[in-house]
């Protein structure tokens, strides 16, 4: 019989509640004492509002350190639980799942073979921000936390920018303890449906090639053991390719590094996307997590050491992806396909294909409230939905990486070094001067700015190119080589066009601002005197003033002019991160 300090509020209570913050300090404290040869209780960082960031490591393999881990090549399975506090499943089932795994009622002899760091609440200040309605679109429990911190970021869209102090207290958690494989434990709303979970797993579209037969045994196994355990699940993540409506069908996504499924790619590791389906209830929910969580220590108990080897060579090939080509963002690639189902369909030539999905009757009619369509699911009639899943994927941008790294100059070392040293990326400050050096620099000759803020920052979409150029490094600016295992992760943050970059997430807006500029007066005396003195140019002001839209803007015609006069600001519209061909030497 379970102790009563070891029993969770979801269990006592039926799973109508779940427990708050004092329970996970509660039940993390009890556990590491009942089995202190096999658990660790780590505070691994306190949350902005000076809440405790929990982690347990359980394990007897012996190693209960991240050195030891390491040293003895124990594969580490990671529970990441209450990114989304609302989303409590991962939570209450991690803790059914470990103790069992420890008192030996299931998973026997898996401990022996493997680790497991599990973090119940990753979002703590969320998690005590309970409400009945945090969650509408969710059957249970009765009160639920926050979706965000408590300064209102989203930590599943911070992974690589690394604003949170949360976020930089588990990117410090990661880079100690290096998880073989990372579940990211959610519950998805939406739609409503048979099927009870969704499994999306990496590398399997994107990340080292290396790696991608394994992700995709670890997605398939995985889901071939919940189906044998009574579940319905899917192997991509449920998202209606248009909002309300099913006849749509689905997409699969390959997600960018500043969510979880994305980030652990770039650092050659397997990360698995667990959804439970929000309609089913708690319970149900709960349990179906639990089976997850077995089913994956089985996974890294079977695979473990075959998949170690894997990412060791992986980190060796990113260490030498320098001057290769290296796909930076992802598109679905898809026509409609017929929904008859044609033997063309059948073969994917599309990119889609129709699938008989397990789905419920609906209709589908105009709102007297909003007096858009509305859906109105009807859960006691099964109902098979013909639609089509969009599965192919190509690389939307492609980068050349440089051969040596990327140099922040010191005017912007202070900001960036911080979240580098958070992530584990090597890097130097240079200490001497270096001059002449043959670098690349990325003008922009257009830059967009998001109409709103995301994520409490101004995004930027650059346009433009690199060009070569000599320049001199100042000491005190920052080296970054490429000649890394997580190679991959610094070019996402500094190649300026990738979809999570620093510079997408607007860390240099400044330096797409213009500072300085003439008045209107006076610069059309200099474009006067200008266009009077140099006949090439009028030549060439005159077949831009074919183009309608330039013609019609005084503006940018006064522009073409001082861009050619020596008041303007040459680092305008400059992204200051340069790329280098050689390494940078330290003394």
């Amino acid at each position: 019989m379970t102790p009563p300090s070891l029993t969770t509020l979801a269990e006592s209570s039926n799973f109508r509640q779940t427990g708050r913050i004092d329970e996970v300090e509660r039940i993390s404290r009890e556990l590491a004492l009942a089995w202190p040869l096999a658990v660790r209780s780590i505070e691994y960082g306190r949350s902005v509002e000076g809440r405790p960031m929990r982690a347990l490591l359980a394990s007897r393999t012996g190693a209960l350190t991240s050195a030891e881990l390491r040293a003895r090549k124990v594969p580490l399975l990671m529970l990441q639980g209450g990114i989304h506090p609302g989303e409590s499943d991962g939570k209450d089932a991690g803790f059914i799942a470990l103790r069992e795994l420890l008192d030996g009622s299931a998973g026997a002899g898996l401990l022996e073979r493997i680790a497991i760091l599990f973090v119940p609440a990753f979002n703590t200040d969320g998690h005590e921000r309970t409400g009945r309605w945090n969650r509408p679109n969710q059957n249970g429990p009765e009160e639920t936390g926050w979706r965000t911190t408590a300064q209102n970021l989203n930590l599943n869209r911070d992974y690589i920018k690394a604003d949170a102090p949360e976020m930089q207290a588990m990117l410090r958690l990661i880079d100690a303890w290096d998880p073989l494989v990372c579940a990211d434990l959610h519950v998805t709303d939406g739609a409503d449906f048979e099927p009870d979970i969704s499994i999306q797993a990496e590398p399997i579209h994107q990340g080292d090639p290396g790696l991608r037969a394994a992700g995709a045994q670890l997605r398939d196994e995985l889901i071939a053991r919940l189906a044998a355990l009574g579940s319905l699940p899917l192997d991509f993540y449920p998202d209606l390719a248009r909002t309300d409506d099913p006849s749509s069908g689905f997409a699969l996504t390959v997600y960018s590094p500043r969510f979880s499924t994305g980030y652990f790619p770039q650092r050659n590791r397997f990360s698995v996307l667990v959804e439970t389906h929000s309609w089913k209830s708690y319970a149900h929910r709960v349990r179906v997590m639990r089976n997850t969580v077995m089913s994956l220590a089985e996974l890294v108990s079977a695979h473990g050491a075959e998949w170690l080897k894997l990412v060791a060579t992986a980190d060796q090939a990113a260490a030498q992806l320098g001057g290769s080509e290296l796909a930076m963002d992802f598109q679905t690639r898809w026509r409609e396909p017929s929904r008859a189902g044609s033997a063309t369909d059948e073969r994917n030539d599309h990119g889609a294909r129709i699938i008989d999905f397990r789905g419920y009757a609906y209709t589908r009619t105009q709102s007297a409230v909003s007096g858009g369509l509305v859906t109105v699911y009807d859960p006691k009639t099964p109902q098979i939905w013909r639609v089509p899943l969009r599965h192919a994927v190509e690389a939307a941008q492609v980068v050349k990486l440089p051969r040596g790294g990327y140099v922040v100059p010191l005017a912007f070392a202070v900001h960036i070094a911080p979240r580098m040293e958070a992530h584990g990326i090597v890097y130097e400050r240079l200490t001497r001067r270096h001059d002449n050096v043959r670098a690349e620099a990325f003008h922009a000759h257009h830059v967009s700015f998001s109409a709103t803020p995301f994520e409490g920052r101004t995004r930027a979409l650059l346009e433009g190119a690199w060009s070569d150029l000599a320049v001199n490094i100042e000491p005190g600016a920052l080296f970054v080589p490429i000649a890394q295992p997580l190679a991959r992760l610094v070019a996402a943050l500094f190649e300026p066009q990738a979809p999570d970059s620093l510079a997408a997430w607007g860390f240099f807006n400044a330096c797409f601002e213009q500072k300085e500029q003439l008045e209107p007066y006076v610069a059309e005396r200099i474009a006067s005197e200008m266009l009077a003195a140099d006949p090439q140019l009028r030549d060439e002001f005159q077949e831009r003033l074919k183009d309608p839209r330039f013609a019609a803007s005084p503006g940018d015609r006064l522009e073409f002019f001082l861009r050619r006069h020596p008041s303007w600001d040459e680092r305008y519209n400059l992204y200051p991160v340069m790329r280098v061909e050689s390494p940078l030497a330290v003394p």
